[in-house]
């Protein structure tokens, strides 16, 4: 490490992640003529070309070698940046970060911030969302939240809550529908699928030996709060999970046609922290709010006929026989 050409290959991942030198010297705020030198440089000092030779009026191209540089040493300069990002966050001692899901985010986590802030104004408590397993502390959170079947290898795990599958649709779409009551009316509905495995209509279908459905048919969507905003907007009927549609649920937004029809997701919820990481006073106090939330009991968004909620009805009125 005492050798190695730290600005040389600063200036080379900036050509990398830029294309061009040109691009490279105004992000860097310098010459372009600097950033050639370094280029140089570092291409005498490992003894390879890493640029293909050419015309100037020829985009840039990388060597093999160029290639394989460029990757590593914007992989690197970028999780420098994330560990330099994380401690200066941790240096102070009331700041928590929590990384999850952006479905999980948008529709469990922050309509619930507003307690975590009252209870303790004193913390800071940051949300950043991403789809993929990672682990928190490598992208400078205290904390994650993932959704599927852990415990996941390399991760001190702890299950969160438990979930739910069970159909939704629009009040609307449900009237306009005939307000179907059992399962065997999907057969002339549109379905609205998740991408996530862990919610897909067959798990469902299986369930309840539902016969006579497609159930591979109708849209895709990239996320559960982007489904759940479908079937909200009428396009169809969606398989939510119990978690992320209870506040829809209640407010009457979404309703479910098919009463206790649902599919159990034990342990669909995890905590997820760095194995070796030693947790402080707020990040205690955090997850410790994180379990007394998840033991709170939900409204099951059924009236008492065991279809819809009081909402719902008083919208739509009662069914007529």
């Amino acid at each position: 490490m005492k050798t190695l050409p730290l600005n040389a290959l600063r200036a080379f991942a900036f050509v990398y992640e830029t294309g061009g030198v040109r691009p490279a010297a105004r992000a860097l705020n310098i010459a372009h003529s600097s950033v050639s030198r370094h280029v140089r440089e570092l291409e005498g000092w490992l003894g390879v070309d890493l640029l293909e030779s050419g015309k100037s009026s020829r985009p840039l191209r990388f060597t093999g070698h160029g290639e394989i540089l460029g990757k590593a040493a914007l992989k690197s300069l970028r999780d420098l940046e994330t560990a330099i990002s994380s401690v200066r966050e941790k240096r102070r001692g009331n700041a928590v970060t929590l990384m999850t899901t952006p479905s999980f985010a948008a529709r469990w986590l922050l309509p619930r911030l507003h307690d975590f802030n009252a209870r303790f104004p004193w913390i800071e408590i940051s949300v950043t969302a991403d789809q993929k397993l990672t682990d928190p502390a490598e992208s400078g959170a205290d904390i994650g939240i993932r959704m599927g079947k852990g415990p996941w290898k390399g991760f001190h795990c702890e299950p969160l809550m438990d979930d739910a599958l069970f159909p939704v649709m629009s009040p609307t779409l449900w009237q306009n529908s005939g307000r179907p009551r059992e399962p065997g009316n999907l057969a002339g509905l549109k379905l609205l699928h998740d991408r996530d495995p862990n919610t897909s209509w067959d798990k469902w279908r299986r369930c309840h030996d539902v016969k006579g459905v497609d159930f591979s048919a109708g849209p895709r969507f990239a996320s559960s709060d982007l489904v759940l905003r479908a079937a909200a907007q009428g396009l169809g009927v969606a398989l939510a999970r119990r978690r992320l549609a209870a506040d829809d649920l209640a407010l009457g937004v979404l309703v479910r046609p098919f009463g206790d029809h649902c599919l159990d997701l034990p342990n669909a919820y995890w905590i997820v922290r760095e194995e070796t990481e030693e947790a402080g006073i707020a990040v205690s106090h955090a997850l410790q709010w994180l379990r007394d939330q998840a033991a709170k009991p939900e409204a099951s968004g059924l009236g008492p006929d065991g279809i819809v909620g009081p909402e719902t009805w008083k919208a739509l009125g009662p069914l007529e026989e």
